[in-house]
């Protein structure tokens, strides 16, 4: 499929039932490969996701000197040498914003010119509050634009120990600079400029991948991390699958009544948007409010399943969701609004879904603008479950984080029209 194809979804004609196998975390296999990547040694990695994403930031690797094989669709093995070699030309990742802001930080420790680049989509994402960490720490980077492409000329070494960074756009952020401070040559510092932090959650995933390879961290307060210099080292290591993902599996079990086995249960994830499965499995039900700051990657699936929920949904706590790869509530509310008019409304960061069950069964011929955004691709393909007319626009997007999603539909008895 191309960016120009197009994806019309057939209405199911009872409860979907089968076993689907969800892709590995994209959160932790971009986590994994970049610690594997600053590790001294061999470390496998298995259970990981192959996608877009996930290939920006081997590709990266290889090209500042680290050794990336791929024996199977579910493995990586990673050979590095403790460091990130200055590539030769600028580092592409695509609209990866995992990939993008991790190795701004890790290269920062490098040395040489490294520049960080992506797509259209990338280069409209911020990662200022990033970059003004990385100068407070002595480092030459600029980003004229408060985006990528981000240029740094590395010397080896931060000029400080201490950092304090804004992280109320993303917890991607602290992330990075977590990540990148084990490799740092003396105990470093972080903290949080105020309260606001974006998904806390995904800290503690990079906590627990980089004591997986070998990092000591400590948290003396809820906005402190303090970072031993041991470097990494090399491990072999499984990832989970990926909890975004299971989202729109556990959405089409609750919207047609049926039964997905996916293999892990909701309780077995570590990862924040499995928090998610309480409020699927309410559906019908589901709360007059919801606060999606803790699970921001789920709201699209939830957003969509609420317009067939039997009361009005607020989104709160979701304003992050206007910088991920396209203003995720525009989207939402854009593709909602295609569905039928006035079925949701923007009241400044919140989005309301006024909900309507009678919508099941319904022709209603929509074209959703998927901006090129994964998760609105496949949250919307839900809709398409319930009402005759969905059409799913660039549906290859779905590539970024989850190529196969439209044959794990199909082999649920799913059935398409593709143009």
């Amino acid at each position: 499929m191309t960016t120009t194809d197009k994806l019309t979804i057939h209405p199911v004609s009872g409860p979907l039932q089968g076993r689907v196998s969800p892709p590995g975390s994209k959160s932790i296999t971009n986590r994994a490969l970049l610690l594997a990547g600053l590790a001294r040694g061999t470390s496998r990695l298995t259970g990981a996701l192959k996608s877009d994403d996930t290939r920006y930031m081997a590709e990266a690797l290889r090209a500042m000197g680290v050794s990336v094989e791929e024996p199977d669709d579910t493995t990586f093995i990673v050979t590095g040498t403790g460091e990130l070699k200055a590539p030769s030309a600028p580092l592409f990742l695509g609209n990866a914003g995992t990939a993008t802001r991790f190795l701004t930080a890790a290269v920062a420790l490098g040395k040489g010119r490294y520049v960080v680049d992506g797509d259209q989509h990338m280069r409209k994402r911020p990662i200022r509050p990033l970059v003004d960490a990385l100068a407070a720490l002595g480092v030459a980077v600029e980003a004229p634009t408060g985006c990528p492409p981000v240029t740094i000329n590395a010397t080896g070494a931060f000029a400080s120990n201490r950092v304090v960074i804004d992280a109320g756009l993303s917890s991607q952020y602290v992330s990075a600079l977590l990540m990148a401070a084990a490799s740092a040559t003396a105990p470093f510092e972080i903290e949080l400029a105020g309260a606001e932090i974006g998904a806390r959650g995904y800290i503690d995933l990079t906590l627990a991948a980089m004591r997986a390879f070998g990092a000591r961290v400590e948290q003396p307060s809820p906005s402190v991390w303090r970072i031993e210099p041991t470097g990494y080292t090399a491990t072999d290591f499984h990832i989970e699958p990926d909890a975004s993902a299971a989202t729109y599996l556990w959405g089409a079990e609750v919207l047609t009544g049926g039964q997905i086995d996916i293999g892990t249960p909701a309780s077995a994830f570590t990862q924040p948007d499995a928090r998610a499965h309480a409020v699927i499995s309410a559906f019908p039900h589901m709360p007059a409010v919801i606060d999606g700051s803790q699970m921001q990657d789920a709201i699209p699936t939830i957003a969509v399943l609420a317009a067939f929920n039997e009361t009005p949904v607020r989104f709160v706590g979701i304003a992050n969701l206007r910088v991920k790869e396209c203003d995720r509530i525009r989207a939402l509310s854009t593709g909602l609004n295609a569905i039928r008019a006035g079925l949701a409304r923007e009241e400044g960061d919140d989005l309301v879904v006024a909900s309507d069950p009678g919508l099941a069964g319904q022709h209603l011929p929509a074209e959703i603008d998927t901006f090129a955004d994964h998760r609105i691709a496949m949250s919307f393909a839900l809709a398409g479950l319930k009402i005759d007319g969905i059409t799913i626009l660039d549906p290859a997007c779905v590539g970024k984080t989850y190529p196969r999603y439209w044959d794990a539909l199909a082999s649920l008895g799913v059935g398409f029209d593709r143009a």
